[in-house]
């Protein structure tokens, strides 16, 4: 069997995508935001912001409905989800206890964008799988 943790795992994005994730992170600020990137091959090509259904500052909660119509749209267009990514307006980008207790995706990479104020984004992806927390690379393309 595969074993995520122990491969160095990367996902693409095209900087479009990388921007626009970035932006909608900013755009939530203070209460942490959320969202999907599908496609396939490790190569994300479409972005989902998703509402944040805890409205907060140091959790969050893909809301359930915007989720299922997001998975289902994916199917439809012939992709899977490749990432989910979440923002930490004031923490560093580094899977929290519930991060991690909550990492259903094994096969997804995990981004988190860590705000620091007016610094720029630092932004740092992760496998999770049983509670352990491996890190993945994030290739931004032109």
């Amino acid at each position: 069997m595969f074993d995520v943790i122990s491969a160095m795992l990367k996902i693409r994005l095209p900087r479009s995508l990388f921007d626009r994730m970035i932006s909608h992170c900013r755009s939530e600020y203070p209460h942490e935001a959320c969202g999907l990137l599908s496609g396939g091959e490790g190569v994300a090509g479409r972005i989902y912001e998703m509402p944040n259904a805890e409205s907060s500052p140091v959790s969050y909660l893909v809301d359930p409905g915007a989720q299922f119509r997001a998975m289902k749209e994916m199917r439809e267009n012939g992709e899977r989800m490749v990432a989910i990514y979440h923002s930490h307006p004031q923490s560093r980008p580094y899977p929290s206890q519930k991060d991690i207790s909550l990492a259903f995706y094994s096969d997804a990479v995990y981004i988190i964008v860590g705000l620091g104020g007016d610094a720029p984004a630092d932004v740092r992806g992760y496998t999770i799988l049983d509670g352990r927390v491996g890190e993945a690379g994030i290739e931004i393309l032109p």
